[in-house]
């Protein structure tokens, strides 16, 4: 078998890559499907767990592959090879989209095809066009020196690839270099040392402010490692702004966060996959504040997508980078993340969320009652000083009228327990208000008062 069908079997599907195991109806959508987007190879007689498991190679079942070809509106030339026991598809991206088969229109989106209408389809390339951020290659880029090997590495073993393929296959696979061997944007998203140099404008920016406006900033972190990182460090700078609550149940301890940790992870995957990266004026931006958190990046709803259907469906503006985080287990499905995001809070009673995408995109966790329970905390502190204020005086005033009182008859008085008049007499005589004269046993308190002079 040739090594680059055998790292492509290793590297799994992907974007421009999709295994079949039989010839059914999806085979042709799959094919619609790349030829609307940036062309790819469907492998028929493959699992999607990339073992072969073989179909048929003789010429009538190469006449059925061809009829459900010819389903393809307009025409479009797929060249079909043939192995020892599996078949190859090669789509070429066309040159006249859309592209219908008998059961509609179909896009690549990640590592899945997602059927759109017609109009859909002519409006997202109107808008988004033939050219996407992500597969254009980074001029900037010297692959020797800002290639980082460390985050390639860590890359492979979080998506089970083996290393001992070449290296450069596998980026070829990934579709992260070019044909020349130039690292592309995702590539350098994904594989560069410090994207701050190549995509100055990738970076992710955190904040956190005191109070609940923009004015004092406490702590302020720029991220500018490869993508997987800043998406690690951005959601452990919030987890260390935030609080969490300690609830024990018998012997075991569960910790529960201000904002649930699969809602703040899914929103900040959602902004650096989904931003809009032609968009060089801003940047992911994550803000920590006493009753919130909101999570921004730049480009509202993608081409393609109504706000009516926001929730219900998806339209990746970034394929390729949604392909990659789903490889490694960062994006479970794509399409998913904004109910995995509502349903986490919903089962939370520690905060609410909102949804912003006019113009940008917003995702806004506010502390629940956050402001009612800071009433409530100085509420009893007040309530706490003033009783603690009653009793002393209490106390003083029963020493006026009978300066050999006893600690016994000061808690029949004063309503506190042995513990809590001994406690207020301390202070009292810490503050200089109260003295003891003589012994324990045939002495008597004398008040100075020297807190009215």
């Amino acid at each position: 078998m040739d090594e680059w069908i055998e790292s492509i079997l290793a590297a799994g599907e992907g974007y421009h890559i999709e295994f079949k195991e039989s010839l059914d109806k999806s085979f042709v959508e799959e094919v619609c499907a790349f030829a609307n987007s940036n062309g790819g190879k469907v492998f028929l007689g493959v699992s999607d767990k990339g073992i072969i498991k073989g179909v048929q190679t003789d010429n009538s079942f190469r006449s059925r592959v061809q009829d459900s070809l010819r389903q393809l509106q307009p025409q479009l030339d797929v060249k079909i090879e043939v192995y020892d026991n599996f078949i190859v598809a090669d789509v070429p991206e066309g040159s006249e989209k859309p592209y219908a088969c008998s059961r509609g229109f179909f896009l690549r989106n990640g590592a899945n095809s997602q059927k759109l209408n017609r109009n859909e389809i002519i409006a997202f390339f109107q808008k988004e066009g033939r050219i996407r951020f992500e597969e254009l290659r980074n001029d900037k880029a010297d692959f020797e020196t800002d290639f980082d090997e460390r985050a390639f590495r860590n890359f492979l073993k979080l998506a089970g690839i083996t290393s001992s393929i070449d290296r450069m296959d596998l980026l070829r696979n990934l579709d992260c270099i070019t044909d020349d061997g130039k690292l592309n944007n995702a590539g350098v998203l994904f594989f560069a040392k410090d994207i701050d140099f190549l995509l100055n404008h990738a970076i992710v920016v955190c904040v956190l402010y005191k109070g609940i406006e923009k004015v004092n900033i406490l702590d302020k972190k720029d991220f500018k490692e490869n993508i997987v990182e800043n998406i690690d460090n951005a959601i452990l700078f919030v987890k260390r702004h935030t609080n969490v609550e300690y609830r024990i149940e018998k012997i075991r301890r569960e910790e529960i966060p201000d904002i649930p940790d699969i809602a703040l992870r899914e929103a900040i995957i959602n902004a650096v996959c989904h931003r809009d990266y032609f968009d060089r004026g801003s940047n992911v931006l994550v803000e920590v504040f006493d009753d919130r958190v909101e999570i921004s990046n730049p480009g509202g709803l993608p081409s393609g997508l109504k706000p009516s259907e926001f929730g219900t469906r998806s339209v990746a503006r970034n394929p390729l980078i949604a392909s990659l985080l789903h490889r490694i287990d960062y994006i479970e499905k794509v399409g998913t993340g904004i109910n995995r995001i509502k349903q986490a809070v919903e089962e939370s009673d520690k905060a609410s969320v909102e949804f912003s995408y006019d113009g940008s995109f917003s995702v806004v966790f506010r502390k629940r009652d956050a402001s009612s329970e800071k009433t409530v905390e100085k509420t009893v502190e007040k309530t706490v000083e003033k009783t603690v204020e009653n009793s002393a005086e209490k106390i003083i005033e029963a020493i006026k009228e009978k300066p050999s009182i006893t600690t016994k008859e000061l808690t029949r008085i004063t309503g506190l327990s042995r513990r809590g008049v001994e406690w207020n007499i301390a202070k009292l005589k810490e503050e200089g208000r109260l003295k003891r004269i003589g012994p324990d046993r045939g002495g008597h308190w004398e008040v100075t008062d020297q807190s009215e002079s």
